[in-house]
């Protein structure tokens, strides 16, 4: 899903007209909304909709759950478009998607490996500030000793406080950590290869945050000394859009194009306004599934950076979308406009076409003997 500003279309009014309307309307025939008043009585078709409901609500043989029936209306409406990405969402399915593009989790901040053995203590967390450290071997939460059958990561609580001890070099240490609603970091590694020495950065998704924690795994990684950068947006769907643009300003130049939109009435260009930017060679590992913003990020390094693409064709949805909150607690969600790359190509349906076809042996990726085709192709590429 892809959102960003672009004004009101018809079927949002429509679906704000319908709330409003059969709330407080249905005797006045007027709607006030943003300022502009909405006479129903200019609109037969919305006439025949009020009189169908109020018939249905006063004649029914049985007792209408007008607000079921309701969702149903909004729903009906969404279908009709005949797009995909134009839905009605129930409060449910609203909560799901967007507790998936919070960024966001509870916890203190640690990522553990062998079960009881800290490797790293994300910036800015409540592990970082009472002063746990990577390699630190946990043996005890709240009073509970760690072994093979306790996972660390369960063993935390998740609201209150949590008394840790830790063996730090033959040394017990107790730790007392809060837990706290904290940003979720980005996966980066540095590999080695043939002397150099190449970044890499895996965006599972477009969150709240991945700007943010982008920018922090960055930089932890070019303080460490890089030659040139992975980004791996393979199986990423989307999300907010601008969590793609606050990536690309970290490399392109200033004045360089992002993306151009494209709504029923024109089409906007959008740049690059920061002073910030980077020239090392960047690679973006893509493929069926790197999809929506994800694409937009790839576009924009491809053609305003110089970054190669490697792996498959992605997605191709080159549509934008807005939501709108109902007041049912559910939520609507409609294309606004089509994106288009630097290059002015509107890739939906077709996708991004790699620079380097390569394809990966999906069905041995749970093997011992898996190899990361793509990955590997990346590393040859800048090493």
């Amino acid at each position: 899903m892809l959102r960003n500003k672009l004004g009101f279309s018809l079927h949002e009014i429509c679906v704000i007209i319908l709330i409003t309307a059969l709330t407080t309307s249905l005797t006045t025939g007027i709607i006030m909304y943003n300022n502009n008043t909405y006479a129903l009585s200019d609109d037969e078709n919305l006439q025949e909709f009020l009189k169908v409901y109020a018939t249905l609500d006063s004649d029914y043989y049985e007792n209408v759950d007008k607000s079921g029936m309701i969702d149903s209306a909004i729903e009906a409406m969404m279908n009709y478009l005949g797009e995909d990405y134009s839905t009605y969402m129930s409060q449910d399915e609203k909560e799901i998607l967007n507790n998936s593009l919070k960024g966001t989790y509870n916890g203190i901040g640690i990522s553990v490996i062998d079960n009881n053995k800290i490797y790293k203590v994300h910036q800015n967390t409540p592990a970082a500030t009472v002063g746990l450290m990577e390699n630190d071997i946990i043996i005890e939460v709240n009073g509970e000793v760690v072994d093979e059958n306790n996972n660390v990561a369960n063993m935390i609580k998740k609201t209150e406080e949590n008394s840790l001890k830790v063996e730090r070099n033959g040394e017990i240490l107790e730790f007392k950590v809060m837990p706290a609603e904290i940003n979720t970091p980005l996966s980066r590694e540095i590999k080695e290869r043939n002397n150099k020495r190449i970044g890499y950065i895996y965006v599972p998704s477009f969150t709240a945050t991945v700007g943010e924690e982008f920018k922090i795994a960055l930089e932890e990684i070019e303080s460490q000394t890089i030659d040139s950068l992975i980004i791996d947006l393979r199986s990423n769907t989307g999300g907010y859009l601008s969590g793609a643009t606050d990536i690309a300003t970290m490399f392109l130049e200033k004045d360089k194009v992002m993306y151009a939109l494209e709504d029923k009435d024109k089409r906007n260009t959008f740049k690059d306004d920061t002073k910030e930017k980077r020239e090392y060679p960047v690679v973006v590992l893509i493929n069926e599934t790197t999809a929506s913003a994800s694409e937009v990020l790839a576009a924009a390094l491809k053609d305003s950076y110089g970054a190669t693409l490697v792996g498959e064709t992605s997605f191709g949805k080159g549509k934008v979308q807005q939501t709108k909150n109902l007041e049912d607690g559910g939520m609507v969600k409609y294309t606004t406009a089509r994106w288009f790359t630097p290059s002015g190509e509107c890739i939906d349906d077709f996708g991004l076409l790699p620079d380097y076809a390569v394809p990966l042996n999906k069905d041995e990726i749970d093997s011992d003997d898996f190899v990361d085709t793509q990955l590997e192709k990346a590393l040859e590429l800048l090493s």
